[in-house]
């Protein structure tokens, strides 16, 4: 790493920069959209700007995989190279903006990502924006995507920020009056577990507090979150924005004041630094009614100019460099396709993949996501160059061969109940043309944004939400039935950002790919994968329930049935679990070191492709603490590391678990060691019975006595 400039001498130059302010400024640059002020040289500054999986909302750039997506590849380093990439097209997009004078919206450096919330319920629409449903990969995933985002330089590259603190994951319907109440147990388990990492371990240069309360305190003016744990435990030095126009739901959802001033002074004192909304404009009234003080103020303002001042926006800068050119670029393009390959999940595989193109003559491509560039996309995305769907990528992979694709649409991707009845479209009778003159059906099915996603408000105009439940749209329920009447062999790839019932589909296809929103070129990878290219190695970084009448009530934020770790019934596909084309054995799981109660676990073991293909694998660790009655009902990922092997080559793997996976939280949220015998399992998924039934793959394991 260069020598990067430290906080606190840009918080000193801040400081001295801020002195230079009336009170009217210092107020004015608490506002996302900050004015210039041309007599101290600082230009306009808009904070706003989105970075989920790619440069989002301004303009051509490469676009990858939806955050679930990348999460299901187990991969942390690659993520980490995504992150920089996306931060080089930040930059070169911010340098272009600068030189013709554009300081709007979504043309600056500091990135409103990654999401790091739990997707504790697979019904929330924004869960596809999460790294999933455990708290060690979301946090070993978010740290690996702010570093790529922040970079190693003297200079910030961009500024990431860590979201939605905390306890935030739906419903979408009532966030901005609902209470999240959650025990303290809960909290340290599971909730905050990843934002700490990200604060503690990432240096994560924001957070963004979250619209709901958390046990009766508005997130984005609790004391509780802001200053007794992000600021006092966790010694956060960043600056914190709220969500947009989360602090005007104080006085009109939450009730918790009275008025705007109340709001921001509320929000203000907390520690919340910067206003995404514009309950800001009200700080200097309640400067005048004595809600707050000048040093209130001022503290803000240093806070928000010292991340300016690291990233380099008022010196030379090493980024000042980077050109246009990296833009949408050939080797950025490569990197999200490849992205797209190792997001893929196969589900199922009775032996029909991959296909064999000399045995086949015809194809059936069917369904309302075979040809929808949304189901590529998810939410919050950029805008690439070129899509290719997945009926492009099929049609463009047997071009030149003696194969013939035929499509249908099937049916629209959901009932549109207002729609007038001249403008709804059933093609049921010829999709069953379709596969009744194909040799096999490639079904493609499942959702986009405009079925899971954020509510409406101010910021956000898609208005999809929350799932009612966990079904596919009874449309789609439908051509999938009548399809698999046909007889026909049925391979589904299914676009989701999210767990769905696929327990008819589990009986009735031949094969299952889950391509998540796949990104930019995720037809061309759905493609190279069906037809052997590439042997798929995703892992599902949720559960897939049998259906939503496992799962609690959704305003319900105990743990207690939720996500593998305390689930208490058999899944249909566990956390963790995806199939490749060839076949691994493991063996000689060992501890490497003398373990204590102050170490962390080093570990070994071999992996071996004793297949037919070559494929990358997840290699996975998992932790069960067996005396502690504060222990997780299950047990808990504790290290994966994903592995390229060759047909028929060994390695040897070898993991440090770090001391805190051997610790419990108790009921009043402290963590601590608090047993002194432990089992770490190795395999290529959970060592749970339905992924042992699903892979036969037996995990390894190793007993730890302290």
């Amino acid at each position: 790493m260069a020598n990067r400039i430290s906080t606190k001498e840009a918080e000193k130059r801040a400081r001295e920069l801020v002195e230079q302010m009336t009170i009217e400024e210092r107020a004015s640059q608490l506002r996302y959209n900050a004015p210039a002020i041309e007599r101290l040289n600082i230009p306009a500054y808009n904070w706003w700007n989105e970075a989920l999986h790619g440069v989002a909302r301004a303009g051509t750039a490469t676009m990858f995989p939806q955050a679930i997506g990348m999460a299901a590849m187990f991969d942390a380093d690659f993520l980490k190279e995504i992150a920089d990439i996306i931060a080089t097209e930040a930059r070169a997009k911010y340098n272009e903006a600068i030189k013709h004078n554009d300081h709007d919206i979504y043309k600056g450096l500091t990135f409103w990502s990654p999401n790091i919330n739990i997707f504790r319920d697979p019904r929330w629409g924004r869960g596809h924006e999460t790294y999933g449903e455990d708290p060690y990969l979301t946090g070993r995933l978010g740290i690996a995507f702010i570093q790529g985002l922040q970079g190693d330089g003297e200079y910030l590259k961009t500024a990431a920020c860590a979201k939605h603190y905390a306890v935030h994951s739906g419903p979408e319907k009532v966030r901005h009056e609902f209470d999240a109440v959650v025990t303290e147990k809960d909290l340290w388990e599971t909730y905050l577990p990843a934002f700490e990492d990200c604060v503690t371990e990432a240096n994560v240069e924001s957070v963004m507090g979250a619209y709901n309360r958390t046990n009766g305190e508005p997130c984005c003016g609790s004391y509780t979150l802001l200053r007794d744990i992000l600021r006092g435990k966790w010694k956060f030095e960043g600056h914190v924005v709220s969500d947009c126009w989360a602090i005007r739901d104080f006085h009109t959802r939450h009730f918790v004041t009275s008025t705007a001033p109340e709001s921001a002074a509320m929000a203000l004192k907390a520690g919340c630094d910067l206003n995404c909304g514009n309950t800001y404009l009200h700080i200097l009234q309640a400067f005048e009614e004595g809600l707050l003080t000048e040093e209130d103020i001022t503290r803000a303002a240093v806070r928000l100019f010292t991340t300016r001042i690291k990233l380099g926006m008022f010196d030379e800068c090493e980024f000042d460099s980077i050109p246009y050119s990296v833009v949408d670029s050939k080797e950025h393009n490569r990197a999200a396709l490849d992205a797209a390959r190792k997001s893929l999940v196969l589900l199922k595989n009775d032996g029909i993949l991959p296909l064999n193109k000399k045995e086949i003559k015809t194809i059936g491509v069917i369904g309302p996501n075979a040809n929808n560039r949304l189901a590529l996309k998810g939410n919050y995305y950029g805008t690439p160059s070129r899509y290719i769907t997945l009926l492009e990528g099929i049609q463009d992979y047997v071009a030149g061969e003696e194969i013939r694709v035929y499509y249908s649409e099937g049916c629209q991707l959901a009932e549109e109940k207002s729609e007038p009845l001249a403008l709804k479209h059933d093609r049921i009778s010829e999709a069953l043309t379709v596969a009744e003159h194909s040799d096999l059906v490639i079904l493609c099915l499942g959702l986009d944004e405009t079925l899971e996603g954020e509510e409406q408000d101010t910021g956000n105009y898609t208005d999809s939400g929350d799932k009612v439940d966990l079904n596919l749209p009874e449309v789609q329920q439908n051509l999938l039935k009548k399809v698999a009447a046909t007889g026909k062999p049925i391979i589904l790839l299914l676009s989701t950002g999210s767990a769905v019932n696929l327990d008819f589909a589990d009986k009735n296809c031949r094969a299952i790919i889950q391509t998540w929103y796949p990104g930019a070129r995720g037809g061309q990878a759905a493609a190279e994968c069906l037809f052997g290219d590439f042997s798929p190695s995703g892992k599902l970084p949720v559960t897939f329930y049998t259906g939503s009448h496992e799962l609690p009530e959704f305003t319900d934020y105990s743990m207690k049935g939720r996500t593998y770790r305390y689930i208490e019934s058999e899944p249909l596909y566990p956390f963790g679990y995806g199939l490749t084309y060839s076949k691994v054995s493991l063996k000689n799981l060992k501890v490497l070191n003398n373990v204590t109660s102050e170490s962390d676990i080093l570990l070994s073991v071999d992996i071996e492709n004793i297949g037919d293909y070559d494929t990358d694998e997840v290699v996975q660790l998992y932790i069960k603490d067996n005396k502690s009655k504060f222990a997780v009902p299950n047990h808990s990922l504790c290290g994966f590391k994903r592995v390229s092997l060759k047909k028929g080559e060994s390695k040897t793997v070898e993991f440090t678990v770090l001391n805190k996976a051997m610790t419990i939280v108790d009921n009043e949220g402290n963590r601590y060691i608090d047993s002194d015998s432990f089992t770490v399992f190795a395999s290529i998924s959970q060592p749970d019975k339905r992924s042992q039934e699903l892979t036969g793959v037996k995990p390894l394991s190793v007993e730890i006595n302290l």
